[in-house]
């Protein structure tokens, strides 16, 4: 399949309510430490189904200059995929389901030492 699952999760979650208008992202280019961010990026996957069904592992970083606005952030984007993102058409993918591979976790920026949660989901898709 030739749709890219990452841009498929950033629309999304750059429409999802709460979310701070440029925000979400998939590269660090301009990136602030202590600026809030949510960092989409495409961990692994794998075909399900031959040119019928892709399996993408998406890994979401969200950054805050507070542990609780990293925290509240990230549960944030965990809802919206996991409620609202399954049976929409975005970026040009028909998204059958999202899976939690895990749920977000505390993990500062090594470099930085800017409070960031990272979980990860596992996207179901196919061609619109």
């Amino acid at each position: 399949m030739t749709v890219d699952p990452v841009e498929v999760v950033i629309e999304f979650l750059r429409s999802a309510p709460g979310l701070a208008p440029g925000s979400v992202t998939g590269d660090h280019v301009g990136h602030q430490a202590g600026q809030p961010m949510i960092y989409v990026e495409h961990s692994g996957g794998f075909r399900m189904v031959r040119d019928r069904m892709d399996r993408a592992d998406i890994d979401i970083s969200v950054y805050h200059e507070d542990r609780k606005g990293a925290v509240d952030l990230a549960y944030l984007c965990r809802e919206a995929l996991l409620e609202e993102l399954p049976g929409r058409v975005v970026a040009g993918a028909e998204v059958l389901d999202v899976e939690e591979i895990s749920s977000p976790r505390y993990e500062p920026d090594s470099t930085s030492r800017a409070h960031m949660y990272s979980g990860e989901v596992a996207l179901f898709y196919t061609l619109a």
